[in-house]
């Protein structure tokens, strides 16, 4: 019998058995497998895609398969939807997992799909995890794909503009699945109900914590579920009992992947937009995740320089001072001295000025190369650099009137340039202050002297 085989079974009379199963008849299988949906449009949560208008519903109504790239969290369907298709489409269903195969298992597949489509039938590859593949395994896909020798369909959990080949990608349609919301995730214990013939022993609250224990993943929310239908119908179990039998989801974060960006992301532009509360929300996401302190203090104290800058000249201040903190007290105690610099930097006042001073700065000094100081401020510890001209010139500022000479540092021939332009906000209102009273000041002794 053909893997494609698998799905032919008509689901049984009694309900039980929703169509195909390497299971034999009778044998125990998990509540996540026989709820498995058996039509494209059975999946839940993810209406945009399976829907009628959705790509794969179009797909899958005109009977004709594109390579696609399925990318969402886990326990969306993204297993689930790829047999569908093969179903719904007459295709072979050849299943790979990219953790277990290698490039001997990956020719045999190509050699298969080869005959098979000499003999009319075309093959649907399946690559769960097909992040995990390298650059050159990825490469060894394009002339099966390009030529039509398989359809491909790979689901991954990471960004695959980051995992994934261009040429690849070229040739594949990126489809976008959702973690499961509440309501996809309560229409899954409905079913689930319906399979078992009985209610889940729950009450109102436990049956949301029920659901907020699985994070958006349905296939844990069945398991979590399984195990509450294992316990007798009676008594009713109420959140506390109900955190007692089974375990909380540890909360989905890869420290070194796309979702510790996405978060530190969120992070930095609550605390740009000054919401502190979402700024705090985003601190603990990422500590119930098992962020490295360190990396959000270095985080923190990036966001003081660069968003407050001179605004509020403590904030940087207040961030090593976080940080030594943390350093001393360690977890759990000094988790509180990173709070508190959150709040402190949401409500701070904001200003880019001088990130913005720096950089317009590099870009100045990049551009006009090595043009030297003018000849006034340079110094001349030798006879010979003094005839050259090197200190003439030169006002001591600390002996002009208000400790201010007015002259020009820029180097000759490339005029004033203003990098720096601190808004009215904070600390810097004062140095907006300071800099137009030396602008002021500048012409005026400027023009005296005729160099204006």
């Amino acid at each position: 019998m053909s893997r494609g085989s698998l799905f032919d079974a008509p689901p049984s009379a009694a309900g039980g058995n929703r169509g195909g199963s390497l299971f034999e008849e009778g044998a125990a299988r998990p509540l996540a497998d026989r709820l498995r949906p058996q039509v494209v449009a059975e999946v839940v949560g993810q209406d945009h895609l399976v829907g009628p208008e959705g790509p794969l519903g179009r797909m899958t109504a005109a009977g004709r398969m594109a390579s696609i790239i399925l990318w969402g969290p886990p326990g969306c369907g993204k297993t689930t939807i790829a047999r569908l298709l093969a179903l719904g489409t007459d295709l072979h269903f050849e299943p790979l997992s990219a953790i277990f195969s290698g490039v001997a298992e990956l020719r045999k597949v190509f050699a298969a799909a080869r005959d098979r489509r000499a003999m009319g039938q075309g093959t649907l590859l399946f690559i769960d995890e097909i992040h995990r593949f390298n650059r050159a395994q990825q490469d060894g896909f394009l002339p099966y794909v390009e030529d039509g020798t398989v359809v491909l369909v790979g689901a991954t959990t990471e960004n695959p503009s980051f995992e994934l080949n261009a040429a690849l990608l070229s040739r594949c349609q990126v489809l976008v699945l959702r973690r499961l919301d509440d309501g996809a995730l309560d229409e899954l214990l409905t079913r689930a109900e319906g399979e078992v013939g009985r209610a889940l022993p729950l009450t109102a609250d436990a049956r949301e914590a029920l659901r907020a224990m699985a994070d958006g993943d349905g296939r844990f929310l069945l398991n979590l579920a399984e195990q509450v239908f294992a316990l007798p119908a009676d008594p009713i179990l109420d959140t506390t009992a109900l955190v007692r039998i089974v375990q909380r989801r540890a909360p989905q974060y890869d420290k070194d992947r796309e979702g510790h960006y996405n978060l530190i992301s969120a992070l930095h532009k609550s605390l740009r937009g000054s919401d502190t509360d979402a700024a705090l929300y985003w601190m603990g996401r990422m500590m119930a995740g098992g962020e490295d302190p360190a990396f959000l203090l270095r985080r923190l104290t990036r966001f003081a320089v660069e968003d407050i800058g001179l605004a509020d000249p403590d904030a940087l201040r207040h961030a090593i001072a976080a940080w030594e903190a943390y350093d001393r007290l360690g977890s759990p105690e000094g988790e509180l001295a990173i709070a508190n610099l959150v709040i402190y930097l949401g409500t701070a006042p904001k200003s880019n000025a001088a990130y913005t001073a720096f950089k317009s700065a590099m870009s100045a000094a990049k551009k006009t190369g090595s043009l030297m100081p003018p000849a006034h401020i340079l110094n001349a510890p030798t006879s010979m650099m003094k005839d050259l001209g090197y200190g003439k010139g030169y006002n001591y500022d600390h002996d002009a009137p208000d400790g201010f000479s007015g002259q020009d540092y820029f180097p000759e021939g490339m005029g004033r340039q203003t990098f720096y332009d601190p808004p009215e906000r904070g600390f810097e209102r004062e140095v907006r202050k300071r800099l137009v009273w030396w602008d002021k000041l500048r012409r005026e002794r400027r023009s005296k002297d005729g160099s204006a």
